[in-house]
C-alpha cells in the first residue's frame, strides 16, 4: 500500500512512474506562488487586452504590436496550470496532451519573439526615421505584420513537430512522464529561425535606437548627432526605453528556456531544472503588463476606466487617455 500510494497510476503497478517526493510546505508554497503569478498573468494581460480593443485612443500601430504580444503573453499564463497540476512529478493528461503542449509552447513563444523583432523594427523607424514614419509604418501593415508571424509561426512550428505529434510518448520510461525527444534538424532549425536569428536582430535594432537615444540627449546640450536620430520626438524616446526594458527582461527569462530546447536532450517537463527553467520563461508573460503599468499612463488609466466599469458607459471607447 505504501509503495502504490507512491505511484502516479496506483493502478498500474508495474508501468507507472513514481511520485517525485518533496516537503509538504514546499509543495504549498511552490503552489500558491505558481497559482498567484498564474492569476496575475491572466488578469494583467487580459486588461492589456480589453485596453487596447476597447479604447480607440490606443489603437496606434505600436499599441497593436503590445496586442499581439499581451495575446501571446495571456495564453502562455494558463500553460502555467499544467505546472501547477504536476506539482507531485506527474504527468496525468496522456502522451497526446503532453505532444500536444510543446507544440502549442512553441508556437505561441514563436510567435511572441516573432512579435518582439516586429516591435523592434517600430522602435528602430519611429527613433531613427522619424519623418518617415507615418508613411512606412501604417496600420494595415502592422495588421499584416502580425498575421504573418503567427501564420509562420504555426506553420513552422507544425513541421517541427510532426514526428512528436505521429508519435507521442515514444521515449516515456513509464506512465505518467511527460518527454519530448527534440529531433536534431528540428532542433538546429528551431535554433535558427526562432531564437539566434530574432534575437540577433532584436538586439542589433535595439542597440541602433540605444545610440540614437543617446545621442539625442547629447543634443539637448549642443553636441552634434548623427543623421539617424535627428527629429525623434521626446515620446518616442520615451516609448522605447519603455519597450528597451520589455526586451532586456525578455531576453533574461527566454535564454535558459531556448538553450535547454535546443540543446538536442530530452525535455522532461516534471524534472526540477526543466521546470525551475520553464517557470521562469512563464514568468517573463507577467512582467510585461507589469512594465506596461510603471512606465505607461495610458494603461493605468484604462485600468481605472475598466475595473470601476466605467467602460460600460456610452462612447466610452472615446476617452481620453494620452
Amino acid at each position: 500500500m505504501a509503495e502504490e500510494a507512491e505511484l502516479c497510476f496506483p493502478l498500474l503497478v508495474n508501468t507507472s512512474c513514481r511520485r517525485t517526493p518533496r516537503p509538504r510546505l514546499a509543495v504549498v508554497g511552490i503552489f500558491v506562488l505558481l497559482s498567484t503569478v498564474f492569476l496575475l498573468t491572466v488578469a494583467l494581460n487580459l486588461l492589456v487586452i480589453v485596453s487596447i480593443s476597447h479604447f480607440r485612443q490606443l489603437q496606434t500601430s505600436t499599441n497593436l504590436l503590445l496586442l499581439s504580444l499581451a495575446s501571446s503573453d495571456f495564453l502562455m499564463g494558463f500553460f502555467m496550470l499544467f505546472q501547477i497540476f504536476q506539482l507531485n512529478g506527474c504527468w496525468l493528461f496522456g502522451d497526446m496532451t503532453c505532444a500536444a503542449v510543446y507544440l502549442l509552447d512553441h508556437l505561441i513563444s514563436s510567435a511572441s519573439i516573432g512579435t518582439m523583432v516586429l516591435i523592434s523594427v517600430d522602435r528602430y523607424v519611429a527613433v531613427c526615421d522619424p519623418l518617415h514614419y507615418p508613411v512606412r509604418v501604417t496600420r494595415r501593415r502592422v495588421e499584416l505584420s502580425i498575421v504573418l508571424c503567427w501564420s509562420f509561426s504555426s506553420v513552422f512550428n507544425v513541421a517541427c513537430s510532426i514526428d512528436t505529434l505521429q508519435r507521442p510518448g515514444r521515449v516515456i520510461s513509464c506512465v505518467g512522464e511527460c518527454v519530448v525527444l527534440v529531433n536534431r534538424a528540428a532542433g538546429q532549425a528551431d535554433l535558427i529561425f526562432s531564437f539566434i536569428g530574432p534575437i540577433s536582430a532584436i538586439a542589433l535594432l535595439n542597440m541602433r535606437v540605444f545610440v540614437a537615444a543617446v545621442s539625442q540627449a547629447r543634443a539637448r546640450v549642443g553636441v552634434s548627432v548623427p543623421q539617424c536620430s535627428r527629429g525623434p520626438k521626446s515620446s518616442e524616446l520615451r516609448a522605447a526605453r519603455s519597450l528597451g526594458v520589455v526586451v532586456i527582461a525578455f531576453f533574461v527569462c527566454i535564454t535558459p528556456y531556448f538553450c535547454m530546447v535546443v540543446s538536442g536532450q530530452n525535455v522532461a517537463l516534471n524534472s526540477s531544472a526543466a521546470a525551475v527553467i520553464i517557470c521562469l520563461f512563464y514568468f517573463n508573460s507577467c512582467i510585461n503588463p507589469l512594465i506596461y503599468s510603471l512606465f505607461y499612463r495610458w494603461f493605468r488609466k484604462s485600468i481605472k476606466l475598466i475595473v470601476t466599469l466605467q467602460i460600460l458607459q456610452p462612447d466610452s471607447s472615446r476617452a481620453h487617455l494620452l
